[in-house]
């Protein structure tokens, strides 16, 4: 097979190579998977550095989001259980070594390929949808009439919780660093767009919702918890989805009190770990709103990514902020890439 393997840590995406390896082999448990998309995330630029929080052992391969078609099923799983997958199977998911034309998944990595949608699409789908789902339903309790506010709304989670909120009645800010991304947000149904990157964003949101109260929801995968204060209404919820500025707030638990506002957090990938049973809610609240075609990919479409010698140009544009959405890689098929 194709892959990008890191040997040892590299500097950046420049120095990613694409080598040929052997084929992957499946224990009893594993899924064997042919890739037809991988899609890039941030921690992918995390790990290659040897930044990340989970490094495996050299040697590795890299990227872990992907869609593609199962070419083996498991010959043996827990509890005799029939695997829910056969050979032929279309399938999106997320595992160790996404930037290659096959991969190893166990099943609980792995959702069957929405209908109507493409692989391009769905590669990014395994781990926006979830997190923006779990952040507005399970921990902020989104409601029809709600405010949301979405930070970088253009982002990959971003235009997942502008599109949920939608599904859910709310109504959508959206803030974004550019009029390009805000025009996005906006064709993915957020109702007003803001620009973030100016001082007064605060109150330019407070005055856009009724009698200036704020808003009952502030969704922020970028570390704005603090300066979203401001414009957060009475029994707010503040989300805390992650840190793409960088910085990790720290803040005055007195404001919390005085403006009786719910600051809650959100660690999805270890829902599967402390609240396994939630998993499948959410996976099926997604599949709700996919048959009913209100959630819709969000990969960007501005410049296209083909082949596993793109990657390096697509999490350079990733990093660099130059892009919008999830920026998916086409891998085209090998010579007998259908054959074990």
């Amino acid at each position: 097979m194709k892959a990008i393997q890191i040997k040892e840590y590299v500097s950046g995406p420049s120095d990613l190579k694409v080598v040929d390896l052997p084929n992957p082999i499946p224990s009893a448990n594993e899924y064997l998977i042919a890739i037809h998309a991988s899609a890039t995330n941030f921690f992918d630029l995390l790990q290659i550095r040897g930044k990340y929080q989970h490094q495996p052992a050299f040697p590795w391969v890299a990227g872990s989001e992907f869609s593609g078609v199962i070419l083996k099923a498991p010959t043996s799983l827990s509890g005799g259980r029939t695997p829910k997958y056969k050979a032929g199977d279309k399938v999106f998911g997320a595992s160790q070594g996404g930037y290659a034309t096959q991969i190893l998944a166990t099943e609980e990595r792995l959702r069957p390929m929405p209908e109507g949608w493409s692989f391009f699409d769905a590669a990014g789908l395994f781990v926006t949808g979830p997190t923006s789902y779990a952040g507005l339903v399970v921990r902020a309790g989104i409601k029809k009439g709600d405010w949301v506010l979405v930070h970088a709304a253009a982002g990959g989670v971003g235009l997942a919780a502008v599109q949920i909120a939608k599904a859910f009645g709310a109504t959508v800010i959206a803030t974004a660093g550019t009029q390009h991304k805000m025009d996005v947000a906006k064709t993915f149904g957020a109702d007003y767009a803001i620009d973030y990157t100016k001082s007064d964003w605060p109150e330019q949101v407070k005055k856009l919702t009724p009698k200036n109260r704020g808003v009952d929801i502030v969704y922020d995968p970028v570390g704005l918890i603090a300066q979203s204060m401001k414009c957060t209404a009475w029994n707010g919820r503040l989300l805390v989805v992650g840190f793409a500025a960088g910085d990790i707030e720290k803040m005055a638990t007195n404001r919390i009190l005085l403006k009786n506002v719910s600051v809650v957090g959100l660690h999805w990938g270890m829902y599967a770990t402390n609240e396994p049973e939630m998993v499948d809610k959410v996976w099926d609240g997604i599949f709700e709103l996919m048959a009913k075609g209100q959630y819709k990919g969000t990969c960007f479409t501005d410049q296209e990514y083909v082949g596993l010698e793109s990657v390096p140009a697509a999490l350079t544009a990733l990093g660099a902020r130059d892009s919008w959405g999830k920026v998916v890689v086409k891998v085209p098929q090998q010579e007998g890439q259908s054959k074990i």
